[in-house]
């Protein structure tokens, strides 16, 4: 007989966690972190599978694309979807620290802080330092593997030249610093010029490349750069970019 048992908090902030840091082709039962996962809980791989594809079906960015998931989500999957909404970085915290307590090798725990760390931290102290790093990998993680480890840009997929870049700078919004729908998934080269505002993103989704930069005799611009203006970035499979926060990016950030 399955297991039936309500799901604790615990497990389902592992479960949360899982779903943030995993490519969503990934959510099933075969996967070895999720077989893994599922030992220590005390859950069946299918049952933390179904669990993670439940969550899907709360994701926009999913059931957008007709994907849905699966039907079965919750009353407290919902509660703890609106709380990881509302509060990304005293979810992130939580999760990170359930997660510290498991001594499980997988690849998802691995170092993986961005190649080119952006944080100001906000003082000296050890703790302040310790949750910024552990927000940093939250978020990394997060929007890479909704990008599934590839540049939406040129289609790179070399994680450890792989930025997960925010949309609105880490110093300018407290509040979404750790929001994976204010990330993309960008090469080193493209996260720089994105934080610069030589490139941004419209609405529509197709990049803009801003004209003061580089003269037509800069062969490598050409090609790295002003080559992708008006084309599509390549979507998340979740956690799609806020629509309202790019609009911040074009406004505050980009060099018309």
């Amino acid at each position: 007989m399955p297991n039936r048992k309500r799901w604790s908090r615990q497990e389902l902030l592992i479960a949360f966690w899982l779903y943030c840091q995993m490519p969503f082709g990934k959510l099933h039962s075969r996967n070895p972190d999720i077989i893994k996962y599922a030992k220590h809980i005390g859950r069946t791989p299918s049952a933390l599978a179904m669990k993670l594809n439940n969550i899907a079906s709360l994701d926009p960015a999913i059931v957008s694309t007709g994907r849905k998931g699966l039907s079965g989500a919750s009353s407290a999957d919902k509660k703890m979807w609106n709380e990881m909404q509302q509060d990304w970085e005293g979810f992130a915290l939580e999760t990170e620290n359930e997660i510290s307590c498991i001594t499980i090798d997988t690849s998802l725990t691995k170092n993986s802080v961005d190649p080119l760390e952006k944080a100001h931290y906000a003082g000296s102290e050890k703790e302040v330092k310790t949750k910024v790093r552990i927000g940093q990998h939250f978020f990394r993680r997060s929007v890479l593997s909704a990008y599934n480890y590839k540049c939406c840009i040129t289609g790179l997929a070399v994680p450890s030249l792989l930025v997960a870049s925010h949309i609105v700078p880490w110093r300018s919004d407290v509040k979404n610093r750790l929001n994976p729908k204010n990330g993309l998934s960008l090469s080193i080269i493209h996260d720089k010029a994105f934080d610069l505002g030589i490139i941004t993103v419209n609405d529509d989704m197709t990049i803009r490349v801003s004209e003061g930069f580089a003269s037509e005799n800069d062969c490598f611009f050409q090609m790295a750069l002003k080559s992708y203006e008006n084309k599509p970035v390549s979507l998340p499979e979740k956690f799609a970019p806020d629509i309202e926060l790019l609009s911040y990016h074009r406004k505050h950030i980009f060099q018309r």
